[in-house]
């Protein structure tokens, strides 16, 4: 009989080896991660998006839902990065979990901090550089991913070749949606699994009504490729958003430089809070490949249980 491996992130470990993908901008918030670390797995924050007050209040709020392990997601093309970590450390957050570019300093912060990082990669050569750099873990993404895209190759592939290259964990992220999934990626070396899209259409997600709606509905067929102005590929569902996008027509009259660097073809921060209020129409819907695989809206306990059990049952 097979049993879920233990992942083990520096000092931490959870009951179970699933993360909750940070999920910006405010879908996964206090509430969300902190369900998730009480269901045995590791919550996470989406700090993009948010100042320095937003975060720390969040940060605290998940502190008094529970005494499981929280985390934050952020993305190092976020203009307000460093001030956004070092708050999060200055909060004594348990883990950052990084992507959207890679940073140096990062490493450096969280050494001194006595932080757990777990940077986002999808090449060998950059999962080594992360270890020798002190990262506790890397998240291997592949294609199957929503959001930000950092490569065009399935996630198992990357898995395989990733894993043989370093001795720290190795988290599979894109597309597992399964118990079967969570299989397989242990199968071709990872050590945990993170899922963000299901987790967007749980009850804990701070997504309206309306947004989750969408993700019920939607199948593989509505998933399409657009050019974020991060300078990355997007993954989302299909609307009138990503078409007015398409056809170049949605470029912003104002800018509140929440980038480094912006092709300037939309406003990501607005078009994401948008999506998450639930103005659909002017709003742009991250999400992974195998969306059909989500078809109600569950706690997300219910999530992480459903995971461990049918994973039991496959391995019995």
């Amino acid at each position: 009989m097979k049993t879920l491996p233990e992942l083990v992130i520096g000092k931490l470990q959870p009951k179970y080896p699933i993360i909750q993908g940070g999920m910006a901008v405010r879908l996964s918030t206090a509430d969300l991660a902190a369900a998730v670390a009480n269901a045995g797995g590791i919550g996470l924050i989406a700090a993009t998006g948010m100042d320095e007050q937003e975060l720390r209040e969040e940060i605290r709020k998940a502190r008094s839902l529970t005494d499981g392990i929280i985390g934050i997601n952020i993305m190092f093309a976020y203009s307000h990065f460093e001030l956004i970590v070092k708050v999060a450390i200055d909060e004594g957050i348990d883990l950052i979990v990084q992507g959207a570019g890679f940073s140096r300093d990062i490493f450096k912060w969280c050494k001194e901090s006595n932080t757990e990082f777990v940077p986002i990669v999808a090449s060998a050569k950059l999962a080594k550089t992360s270890e020798k750099l002190g990262a506790a873990a890397v998240v291997v993404e592949g294609k199957e991913a929503g959001g930000h895209l950092g490569t065009d190759r399935e996630m198992y592939e990357l898995l395989e070749e990733i894993a043989d290259a370093v001795t720290i964990p190795v988290i599979a992220a894109g597309g597992i949606m399964t118990a079967s999934d969570m299989q397989k990626a242990f199968e071709k070396g990872a050590k945990g699994v993170q899922l963000g899209t299901i987790f967007a259409a749980t009850k804990e997600a701070a997504g309206a009504d309306a947004l989750k709606e969408v993700y019920i509905k939607a199948t593989k067929e509505d998933i399409v490729l657009i050019d974020s102005p991060v300078g990355l590929k997007g993954q989302a569902i299909r609307n009138e958003f990503t078409e007015k996008i398409a056809r170049g027509e949605a470029t912003p009259t104002a800018c509140d430089k929440c980038l480094k660097k912006c092709s300037m073809n939309f406003c990501i921060l607005q078009a994401l809070n948008n999506a998450q209020q639930g103005n659909l129409k002017e709003g742009l819907i991250f999400s992974g490949e195998n969306i059909e695989y989500i078809t109600e809206i569950l706690p997300a306990k219910e999530v992480v249980n459903r995971l461990v059990s049918d994973f039991e049952k496959i391995n019995n």
